[in-house]
């Protein structure tokens, strides 16, 4: 006679299932204790349980305070990035490498202020950002690999003192939570480029040629005013980036005859 399968196991077999399949992607949170005492009628002992199962398989990390997350375990340790997501935008750069199960480092190159403003192009299309204009410029890396070379704009007109705020958390956030700014659209041009080694100006040490993504983007306020301006490289051996889009869908009704 078999022996039945304890429930946390079958449980946490199930959201391993999921994780094989893609429907739950690296970085995802993993239903919680409470999620998934509601889902499966369970108590907290074998929820308790079954997350730690997942765990100690390595497939999640648990992040104190903020919950259990899918690792990152593809053998080339690609990263990808959603284009066109707020939601996604929300997360900062470090907090999306934790929950993959990497240790982020930034390394800030510049941070000074533009009194004159700058000029930018995203989407074939240009824009100004009038001064003063808080310039960072600062090297992101993932278990000391650097992945991304990035520069940021601020409108200080818009969030005075910014240079002052912790801005290693996401800015999405910093706008709208500090500032109160309701954000209307981004415009974002992704294109890419070949990096040599010893190539001037360029920090990725790469010892062979490698690709790069060249991200530059804009983000507006309600009002039309730009608030940032990002121009980035992305290490394209290291990148892989998805497009969410949510088009608006009208249908006629259908009258009854």
């Amino acid at each position: 006679m078999h022996k039945s399968v304890p429930k946390y196991i079958a449980i946490s077999k199930e959201i391993i299932q999921k994780i094989e399949s893609g429907e739950l992607q690296p970085g995802d949170k993993i239903p919680s204790e409470n999620e998934l005492i509601r889902m499966y009628s369970i108590s907290n002992t074998t929820a308790r349980k079954s997350l730690l199962e997942i765990e100690l398989n390595g497939w999640a990390n648990r992040i104190k305070g903020k919950g259990t997350f899918v690792l990152n375990r593809s053998q080339d340790k690609h990263l990808t990035r959603v284009l066109g997501s707020f939601h996604a935008m929300k997360e900062s750069f470090s907090n999306n490498l934790m929950k993959e199960g990497f240790t982020p480092k930034n390394i800030i190159l510049e941070k000074t202020i533009l009194e004159e403003g700058i000029s930018s192009s995203a989407n074939n299309r240009h824009y100004i950002m009038e001064g003063p204009v808080l310039k960072i410029h600062r090297l992101r890396y993932a278990d000391d690999i650097l992945l991304k070379d990035e520069t940021r704009y601020i409108s200080m007109s818009i969030c005075p003192k910014v240079n002052l705020i912790d801005l290693e958390q996401s800015l999405i956030k910093v706008y709208e939570e500090k500032y109160h700014l309701v954000l209307a659209n981004v415009e974002r041009t992704l294109s890419s480029t070949i990096i040599y080694p010893q190539e001037p100006n360029t920090y990725f040490e790469n010892e062979i040629p490698i690709a790069v993504f060249m991200l530059d983007g804009a983000i507006f306020c309600d009002d039309g005013r730009i608030v940032e301006v990002e121009k980035s490289l992305y290490r394209g051996d290291k990148y892989k980036f998805a497009i969410s889009t949510k088009p608006q869908l009208t249908m006629e009704k259908r009258r009854k005859d």
